[in-house]
């Protein structure tokens, strides 16, 4: 599976090819990156061996020409937006960014705040930038955009905006997440460059879905499962079926944007140079795949998980139940079912069994470790347990964590935290783990295995509340579980 995309030939193909789109205008490129730059562990997921940081190691590649702009939209700073994945701010995002982007020697110039307005978190956030040597430029909300093309290339459009000095030839324009002005930073930019006589292009990074692929490949399925709350679908790109009769795949807003933006490029500089929204792309993924079925096997198991976390968020009432509908519809294009997943099945065999709620692992060899809910741990402490026994090969049957270690915890929570339920959960089973570890030889291999459950895949049968959640996000284990059932 780890070789399944060739990651060398990958970052050699797509610096070689913005190199290539550089030229192509002269001047310099404005290259908008989609989705995310320094930790994309979607893409690591379905396309086994691309590694999360990818993109920044390609664009380390082209660091002596290339320099960084952040975009953030004023709304989202003041409503404090979220990063779904890392559960920090927009805000706290690009700073989290700016460090890695410096540690790693890129070039971070400037931040610029769209739809600014003056608040006093905006004031607050542009003075910390500022205060780290990073220059702030305001654009601004333009009524009509992006279809009212002869108001948006005026005084009273791009020309409101303020200019950014850049000064190296590749100019990155990312963002924390979606929504932030990306796009309409790099046109406000072109009409600016076009107005001091720098003859700049534009073109588009984006990951997914592969262009070269099929529209219903699992790797391009999996996207569209991943942004099913952004209701997102892939589609032939018609624009480029017309302009060179060769089917590519795209996906609904590229294609529903790209007359405005060929409009907005004619405003500009007379002509488009793009015939369709594939020709924006500068994306060689689809190129370093070399085992198109492991990909297809891991972007499936993918697709899957993206189905439970939707059904998860019906249950907590955060979407509608067309989103699960969705989901249920690109199974059936993937022609697969929850079942096959193997912790899935495992898990509910394991239920049906004993009764009670439970839960599967399936680890790195295949092999299926199970675990239930008892009165003394919950199921995902069972698991986790039940896991490093296993692999640190001791007896199923001995018990490794002292009464010592966990009456304390279980008192403490039934006696002055209120609790009815004297259950550990994962926090707790591993702190009474690490305190068995002290003076137990086995409970310490034990503890020494956690470290190998990065990757492995888990499903249980109920719900699974935020603590023991995190827990298995910190040991990277790829969970699924079954919120209606609590």
């Amino acid at each position: 599976m780890e070789t399944a995309f060739n990651l060398d030939k990958y970052i050699k193909l797509q610096a070689e090819e913005i190199l290539e789109r550089i030229n192509k205008f002269g001047d310099k490129l404005y290259l908008e990156f989609g989705g995310k730059l320094f930790d994309d562990y979607h893409a690591s997921r379905v396309l086994p061996g691309f590694k999360p940081d990818s993109k920044l190691q390609m664009l380390l590649q082209l660091k002596e020409n290339a320099e960084i702009v952040f975009a953030i939209c004023a709304n989202h700073i003041d409503e404090n937006k979220l990063r779904g994945d890392l559960k920090i701010t927009y805000e706290q995002d690009v700073f989290r960014l700016i460090n890695e982007f410096k540690n790693v020697g890129l070039y971070v110039s400037s931040v610029v705040i769209t739809q600014y307005k003056s608040t006093k978190q905006i004031k607050s956030f542009e003075k910390k930038l500022k205060n780290r040597g990073i220059n702030v430029y305001h654009h601004y909300y333009i009524e009509g955009y992006p279809t009212n093309t002869k108001k948006i290339i005026s005084e009273d459009g791009f020309g409101k905006n303020d200019y950014i000095i850049t000064t190296r030839p590749l100019v990155v324009v990312t963002a924390p997440g979606p929504g932030s002005g990306k796009m309409a930073t790099c046109l406000s930019q072109l009409y600016h460059e076009h107005l001091h006589g720098v003859n700049a292009g534009y073109a588009k990074y984006e990951t997914f879905p592969i262009w070269n692929l099929a529209l219903n490949h699992p790797v391009n399925l999996a996207y569209e499962a991943a942004t099913a709350d952004l209701a997102d679908v892939n589609m032939i790109d018609p624009y480029h079926l017309q302009a060179y009769n060769k089917v590519t795949v795209n996906y609904n807003r590229d294609v529903e944007i790209y007359p405005v933006l060929r409009n907005i490029f004619e405003e500009i500089n007379g002509s488009c140079p793009y015939e369709s929204p594939t020709d924006m792309g500068v994306n060689m993924a689809g190129f370093a795949i070399e085992d198109d079925e492991a990909c297809c096997e891991a972007s499936k198991q993918e697709i899957i998980r993206r189905y439970y976390e939707t059904t998860t968020r019906f249950a907590r009432e955060k979407c509608g139940y067309e989103e699960v509908h969705k989901q249920e519809l690109i199974m059936k294009n993937a022609h697969i079912s929850n079942l096959d997943r193997k912790c899935v099945k495992a898990a509910k065999d394991k239920e049906t069994s004993v009764k009670v709620y439970s839960g599967a692992l399936e680890l790195h060899d295949g092999t299926i470790i199970t675990g239930k809910n008892s009165k003394f741990m919950g199921v995902c402490s069972a698991l986790l347990i039940n896991a490093t026994k296993y692999l640190a090969k001791i007896d199923d049957g001995k018990h490794i964590i002292s009464s010592e270690a966990f009456e304390p915890i279980q008192q403490l929570k039934t006696e002055y935290l209120g609790s009815q339920n004297p259950r550990l959960h994962s926090d707790e089973i591993l702190v009474a783990l690490a305190m068995s570890a002290r003076n137990n030889e086995d409970a310490a291999k034990a503890m020494s295995m956690l470290k190998c459950l990065k990757g492995v895949q888990g499903h249980v049968t109920c719900d699974v509340g935020d603590v023991d959640a995190n827990i298995y996000s910190h040991l990277g284990i790829q969970l699924t579980f079954e919120a209606n059932k609590r």
